[in-house]
């Protein structure tokens, strides 16, 4: 399965540590917005208006205490798909 084919509620981790770039608003540039394999759960999925073919993604991430943070904007090659079990 894809990170693209991916809806509302389905969970999945972070790829690599996500830090802000500046755009989270009342965030910090460079602050660690989640770790690398962070559990996370998808709350809206959408696309940018300037980039119609690439889907957004946004994300709520568990904490340490696995509480959920606030929704994180997120690119497909931000997330990875939770291996499925036979």
């Amino acid at each position: 399965m894809k990170v693209d084919d991916l809806d509302l509620g389905d969970v999945v981790y972070a790829a690599h540590d996500i830090i802000d770039d500046g755009s989270m608003p009342d965030g910090e540039e460079s602050v660690l917005l989640a770790e690398a394999g962070a559990r996370g759960v998808i709350v809206m999925k959408g696309h940018v208006e300037e980039e119609p073919g690439r889907s957004v993604f946004l994300v709520r991430f568990e904490d340490k205490e696995l509480n959920l943070g606030r929704p994180i904007g997120c690119w497909e090659e931000d997330l990875r798909v939770p291996k499925l079990v036979d």
